[in-house]
């Protein structure tokens, strides 16, 4: 569905995205990962056409975005990470005016105004004004706008952002149907742990060049990664946290609720000699076992927060 080969782009001196490849299978979700100013946003503006490549090719669905964007366009929908409103719009009306910014003929307009929005789960919002919707409600409005052409391809560059918990919840869900529908998405978050759950394949990109892409289960049996555990405790964190301070190999990700997280660089293995010391303290333990490190691991495992 996505074809990129040799990509670069600069800024004056600056480098953005260099020499950079990557493909991307039909109907899957792919976790597009950096930290801030890795070349993420720049990449997918010149997959969506609106930034000319300095070198290299992009190909979707066949075809070729450089030489052809408007093609390119009508098979792909993109949501940028900040995106503009028109406040005075009814919610119909403003999906309305993109659809028939796709041209799409005024008699088919109003059917699918009305499937997308169901499709969001914003009809009853149909008649509000933009303005008076929450910010998950215009998140998802901008999705729905994104969708308003039924492209194959969906570039989402944090969509996340802002959201509360259950807002984050139902974009995973709504993702998941996209899939299921035979979308292919892009996807571009810093919250690497919800990435893990919604996303079959990861690419990782530091300073425009990229580390790592590959489908995630795949990848994570055939990378060395930080041995990472979790114990759950009878009583609070505090007095286990104090007994794995003692332990140099160890470091502390989360600690509540009589739950830590902790990353155990030792080798060989020392997780007996923890769980004895914890023993030998008194802490209570109900539970000790190994997690997997997931695009979170990943992350940690191959970046080194560098940036163009």
């Amino acid at each position: 569905m996505l074809e990129i080969r040799n990509l670069s782009k600069r800024f004056g001196p600056l480098t953005a995205v260099d020499d950079f490849t990557l493909t991307i299978p039909g109907g899957e979700i792919m976790g597009f990962v950096g930290p801030n100013g890795a070349g993420k946003t720049t990449t997918m503006r010149m997959i969506a056409g609106l930034i000319e490549p300095d070198e290299g090719s992009i190909h979707v669905d066949g075809i070729n975005a450089v030489e052809d964007a408007p093609a390119v366009r009508r098979v792909l929908g993109y949501m940028p990470d900040f995106f503009g409103l028109y406040d005075d719009l009814k919610v119909w009306e403003y999906l309305d005016f993109f659809a028939a910014a796709y041209r799409i003929p005024r008699k088919d307009r109003g059917l699918l105004v009305d499937q997308v929005l169901e499709l969001t789960d914003l009809t009853v919002k149909k008649d509000a004004f933009v303005e008076s919707l929450s910010r998950g409600m215009k998140q998802r409005l901008c999705l729905a706008k994104t969708l308003v052409h039924d492209p194959k391809l969906l570039l989402l560059d944090e969509p996340a952002s802002g959201l509360d918990p259950r807002a984050r919840i139902e974009l995973r869900t709504l993702l998941k149907e996209l899939q299921s529908m035979g979308k292919t998405i892009l996807i571009s978050s810093h919250i690497l742990s919800e990435l893990s759950d919604i996303c079959s394949h990861v690419v990782i990109i530091e300073k425009g060049r990229l580390l790592l892409a590959g489908p995630i289960k795949e990848t994570l049996k055939n990378m060395t990664l930080q041995t990472r555990w979790m114990i759950e405790l009878l009583d609070g964190s505090e007095a286990g946290v104090e007994v794995l301070k003692r332990f140099a190999s160890l470091e502390v990700r989360e600690a509540a609720h009589g739950k830590i997280v902790f990353d155990n660089l030792a080798v060989p293995d020392n997780s007996h000699e923890v769980l004895k010391a914890l023993v030998d303290a008194g802490v209570g333990v109900r539970q000790y076992k190994q997690v997997e490190a997931g695009v979170e691991g990943l992350f940690l495992q191959v970046t080194k927060g560098e940036v163009a």
